[in-house]
């Protein structure tokens, strides 16, 4: 068995490692045992096909269960769903307050006519009140409702720095295409800007999970767990 094969087995293992909801440093730990497993069977003669059965992922994740380790439960499509129900929520609300409020504050706020009020600050109020109520929606919404999953606060914190940046990225390419299309409202168009939204929305989510759920332990660590031997065939 060559270098390049155990490689090739190491990471189809990982793949389904990574599927079986296996965390990092307990991946790390499988890995390393089973390249020492097949770098000895190599070292005797044993073809990895006959070692392993010919089905990695099916042995990976046998080796998994036997070695005790503990799954993790990512849960991406319930988080995104909730986010994503969340986050709408919190638009119909910020929309509903902006659309009812905006009367009352100017009347409260009387500016003087000699104040000119740079664009930048109505912009960023304008928009940006109802920006912070969809990201707060999104986030309460997943810490509230999936309590129940592992790490669900570590990953509320991260939606809550993740989702703004997504939102400040993705801004101004939604501002480009409302300018290609003459700033148009035609149903069409809308519907594209909202899609593009909530596709920065969905990513930032998604990749808030997946960082929430990095094992931050060391794999030679006491919780790293012991891999079963291997036995030639």
């Amino acid at each position: 068995m060559t270098v390049d094969s155990i490689d090739d087995v190491l990471a189809e293992a990982d793949r389904a490692w990574r599927a079986y909801g296996v965390g990092t440093a307990d991946r790390t730990a499988l890995a390393t045992d089973l390249r020492l497993d097949l770098q000895a069977a190599a070292a005797d003669g044993v073809d990895a096909a006959r070692l392993l059965g010919g089905d990695v992922a099916g042995f990976a994740r046998r080796l998994a269960v036997e070695a005790g380790v503990r799954r993790v439960r990512r849960d991406y499509g319930r988080v995104l769903r909730t986010a994503l129900a969340g986050a709408v929520l919190g638009g119909v609300l910020a929309y509903a307050v902006l659309i009812t409020m905006y009367p009352v504050f100017v009347r409260l706020i009387d500016i003087p006519r000699s104040v000119q009020v740079p664009i930048q600050v109505a912009v960023a109020v304008y928009y940006g009140v109802p920006a912070l109520v969809v990201v707060a929606g999104a986030v309460l919404a997943v810490r509230l409702r999936l309590r129940d999953l592992p790490r669900i606060r570590r990953t509320g914190w991260m939606m809550s720095l993740l989702i703004p940046i997504a939102g400040i990225l993705v801004t101004p390419l939604t501002m480009a295409f409302a300018w290609s299309t003459d700033y148009s409202t035609a149903p069409p168009v809308v519907l594209t800007e909202v899609a593009m939204v909530l596709a920065a929305l969905a990513g930032a989510t998604l990749l808030a999970r997946r960082w929430s759920l990095r094992d931050r332990r060391k794999a030679s660590g006491p919780s790293s767990p012991t891999a079963p031997e291997i036995a030639p065939a």
